[in-house]
């Protein structure tokens, strides 16, 4: 048996991700500098998505009109 998963399977963990947005929108598509990364605003963290997804997740995410922001999605911490 094989460890490797069918093709399109792996995507499923991140399905929440590109859910239609709500108000105020959960996930946000965040470019800081030179980098794109999934925001968690609830969670108020980056989500973690592996670089071998990152495209297919993003994508997903433009379709379901997932905003996107230069600034930080974020609450202040501390």
């Amino acid at each position: 048996m094989s460890g490797a998963e069918p093709a399109g399977r792996h995507l499923e963990r991140f399905a929440p991700l590109w859910d239609a947005p709500a108000s105020p929108p959960r996930w946000v598509i965040w470019h800081p500098d030179t980098d794109t990364m999934v925001f968690d605003r609830e969670l108020n963290l980056p989500v973690h998505v592996d670089d071998a997804s990152l495209d297919e997740v993003l994508r997903r995410m433009r379709e379901a009109g997932v905003p996107e922001s230069d600034e930080y999605p974020g609450r202040a911490c501390g």
